[in-house]
């Protein structure tokens, strides 16, 4: 027997939608790449996404047509958000910190019609036009006034477009599991791989990250993104956004701590969510300037690893709760989130921050299990650990193109190549990448616990461990490191620090200290790179 239940489709559209009639006057406010602040409501949004819908339509775009887009966080993008996947075109967000040979790749891969851009990445693209195979138009992202002069002859004007158009496209009504948007892994491996995101995915994957014990949404909230919208779309939140009625506040390319502090501060920014290295720079422009943000309560952070010092200087110094998020492209992307329980919020500093540093319990609609080099579940009791699986609605079965046919495990599970523990309260705990673990003389080193340990040194700003080839353990661990402004610790020193906090056989045996690290276009550090280069 079935339920007699209405049969409306999941769309993308019903979010905006919603968002303008509920919360029709609440504001979205844009750092342009201009320069001035651009604020408007979530329906002046809506219209503006239907114009888009329009100027596609009349520029021949199809259902299932990719439509790319190199953009800042910004009200603009956000438009094409709704207007391309609103009218069943694919948006597929492109990530500029790439290397071009990957952008290139990527562009062709996914076969995309029209690419925007703004401003700021025009000189990119004008260096790559030449190479897009199935790129019929740029538009650039901006109004009349601000069109740059450009050796592009298929350059068009995204006001001029819009201004064709009138707000009254009728949105589509179709099958909930069309594509709606496209983004690519970032390609540590081999080529980037495209990640097909569908309207339901999206649409649940958003009722996931309002909730309160993940992202706290809602209309007395106000939240800034510094993580892109190239980056999983945002972790899904501009979608979140108008099911909340949360007030939107984008950065645009301004993303130094006297920017974010100042646009914080203006519009009274609640919480925020983006990568470490981000909030290291920020933390480093308060202690420096002595400010803060007093209306910020919560920072979602993801990406990669937090390090322990960093969970303790927002709560000691600015009284601001860190949640740990993890996920995957694969996975739209949030699987899991670390949100004390109410005993714990209690408890003693040490013990809060020792919980804080794992990457927290599975969210509603992800199930997570770990296994051994068999395929054997192994127990959730903190200290088995072994290969992270994950499923759930907004888990990626395929990637698109049929790239690697085999992508599930024969039980319909993904795996994510982090080795993980898992306690009896569902804490789950990243002890390192598959690819990352050193193998020391039979025994295993995570390089995940040798780089927070480093980064909790009063000196040291960045760190990464890799493994590095020896005759007689076969590997052994190398520590990278980039110091704070005017500190020099001596190696003695930095070595000398993990002593009796790691067994000794674990401790690194040398250190390179360097100017910088190189970072990918997510913000992690490029452990490959560092192979290569210390090899």
């Amino acid at each position: 027997m079935q339920g007699l239940m209405m049969d409306r489709q999941l769309l993308i559209s019903s979010l905006i939608e919603h968002g303008a009639k509920v919360y029709h006057d609440r504001e979205i406010v844009s750092r342009t790449v201009e320069g001035p602040i651009h604020r408007y409501t979530f329906a002046d949004l809506h219209g503006r996404s239907k114009q888009v819908a329009g100027a596609l339509t009349a520029l021949g775009i199809k259902a299932a047509d990719r439509i790319a887009t190199l953009a800042w966080n910004g009200y603009r993008h956000v438009e094409l958000y709704f207007g391309v996947s609103g009218m069943e075109a694919v948006c597929h967000t492109l990530n500029p910190r790439l290397h071009p040979s990957q952008l290139i790749y990527i562009l062709n891969h996914a076969e995309d019609r029209l690419l925007f851009t703004d401003l700021t990445f025009l000189p990119l693209v004008e260096a790559i036009a030449g190479q897009l195979k199935t790129v019929e138009g740029i538009v650039v992202m901006t109004d009349a006034d601000h069109m740059p002069e450009s050796k592009l002859s298929n350059l068009l004007c995204y006001e001029d477009l819009l201004s064709e158009q009138d707000d009254d496209f009728v949105w589509p009504d179709f099958d909930e599991n069309t594509a709606a948007s496209l983004c690519y892994t970032s390609g540590t491996t081999g080529n980037p791989k495209g990640v097909l995101f569908s309207h339901r995915s999206s649409v649940l994957h958003a009722f996931c990250v309002s909730l309160p014990a993940v992202l706290a949404l809602s209309e007395s909230e106000t939240f800034l993104p510094v993580v892109p919208m190239f980056h999983v779309n945002a972790w899904g939140t501009p979608y979140a956004i108008p099911m909340t009625g949360t007030k939107l506040v984008m950065p645009g390319p301004a993303l130094d701590g006297a920017s974010l502090t100042e646009l914080m501060n203006a519009e009274g920014v609640t919480s925020t969510a983006g990568v470490p290295t981000v909030w290291s720079g920020l933390l480093n422009y308060w202690r420096e300037h002595d400010t803060s943000v007093p209306t910020l309560k919560i920072t979602i952070i993801g990406g990669s690893a937090v390090p322990r010092s960093m969970v303790e200087a927002f709560d000691k110094e600015f009284g601001i709760e860190v949640r740990q998020g993890w996920g995957m492209t694969e996975m739209s992307p949030i699987g899991s989130i670390n949100i004390l329980k109410p005993e714990q919020r209690v408890a003693p500093d040490t013990e809060r921050y020792d919980i804080q540093v794992r990457q927290g319990r599975a969210v509603y609609g992800v199930e997570m299990k770990i296994v051994d080099a068999e395929g054997k579940t192994l127990p959730c009791d903190g200290k088995a650990f072994g290969e992270l699986k994950v499923r759930g609605p907004w888990v990626s079965r395929a990637y698109y193109c049929g790239e690697e046919d085999e992508v599930l495990d024969s039980e319909g599970w993904f795996p994510t190549g982090d080795v993980a523990t898992i306690d009896a309260d569902g804490y789950m705990h990243i002890t390192d990448r598959i690819k990352d673990l050193i193998k020391s003389g039979g025994e295993w080193i995570s390089s995940i616990e040798l780089e927070n340990l480093a980064m909790s040194h009063p000196d040291v700003m960045q760190a990464a461990v890799i493994g590095i080839p020896d005759e007689k353990w076969a590997e052994r661990p190398l520590l990278i490191v980039k110091l704070k402004a005017e500190a020099a610790p001596s190696k003695e020193d930095l070595l000398g620090f993990f002593k009796g906090k790691v067994a000794d056989w674990s401790i690194p045996d040398d250190v390179v200290m360097v100017e910088e690290l190189p970072i990918g276009g997510t913000g992690k550090v490029q452990k490959t790179e560092l192979r290569k280069m210390y090899a």
